[in-house]
């Protein structure tokens, strides 16, 4: 039987993290866009992986679902990398919470239904989850268990109480590590696990385009007064990936992973702190 590894999102990120955990499998690469998922297609063909290629738009349950059945037709599903997502400079509010907060709430449920006994999925999160304060107790469990379909009914996420693409940004990745603690129990009864990351900046081609934008002076102050001062490589990201999703990782299962150079320390307790 042929193992499947998911990647969803055609990113740096997602290519590293599967360049780790692909060998001898079936890599199954998807992305919103034809070119994106052609160029990292290429690129993992020729460094002699397997790769088929789809197209899925992540807040589309009829779109994640045809993934699911495309893999499945391919062979056992083994791993998910979840590594697609819109930024604060590319998108509304509600744009933001429909892709990055519902889109990844459909892939768990999604994929949850189907991944093989022993396998692993990861979920690509963000410092900036780290960020907001502390949500109430009722606030978290409606995050993590409001049925996908509903979720952003809740009103917590109406327009009028998410203006700002950048606090849509970070209650979604907040979402996200809420919802893989809470779909963590769901795998755990097909004997698999999920986990997130949640990188700090990572030079990836959107990174660049972030430290290019309207926050991009800030983003730079980030870097110049964390703990590492610099940012980070997707090669970084891609061995905690490993980690997480191999044998070494077995006991680990509902949890995040900040990894961003020290930048939330700072922010909570260094020269980063809001005055």
């Amino acid at each position: 039987m042929t193992n499947v590894i998911v990647v969803i999102g055609a990113g740096s990120i997602g290519q590293a993290i599967a360049r780790r955990v692909s060998a001898g499998k079936h890599v199954l690469l998807a992305d919103l866009r034809l070119d994106n998922v052609d160029a990292a297609a290429k690129v993992l063909n020729d460094a002699g992986f397997e790769v088929s290629t789809a197209i899925v738009d992540v807040s589309s349950r009829k779109s994640v679902h045809v993934l699911v059945e495309t893999a499945m037709a391919i062979g056992s599903i083994t791993g998910v990398i979840h590594a697609a997502g819109v930024s604060p400079s590319q998108a509304s509010p509600a744009m933001i919470l429909k892709v990055d907060l519902y889109g990844t709430a459909l892939v768990l449920e999604e994929f949850g239904n189907v991944i093989a006994h022993g396998g692993a999925g990861i979920v690509i999160a963000s410092q900036s989850g780290h960020r907001l304060p502390a949500l109430t107790p009722e606030q978290n469990k409606a995050l993590a268990t409001t049925p996908a379909d509903e979720l952003l009914n809740l009103p917590m996420l109406q327009p009028d109480q998410v203006t700002d693409p950048l606090n849509a940004y970070q209650i979604a990745k907040r979402g996200n590590s809420l919802r893989v603690m809470a779909e963590a129990v769901r795998w755990g009864k097909r004997g698999a696990r999920v986990n997130t990351i949640s990188p700090g900046i990572i030079f990836t081609p959107l990174a660049r385009d972030e430290l290019k934008g309207p926050r991009g002076e800030g983003y730079r102050r980030m870097i110049e007064l964390s703990a590492a001062g610099r940012g980070g490589t997707p090669d970084e990201v891609g061995v905690v990936g490993a980690l997480l999703m191999g044998q070494d990782g077995a006991f680990i299962t509902g949890s995040d992973f900040l990894m961003d150079g020290g930048v939330t320390a700072a922010y909570w307790y260094g020269e980063l702190a809001p005055k």
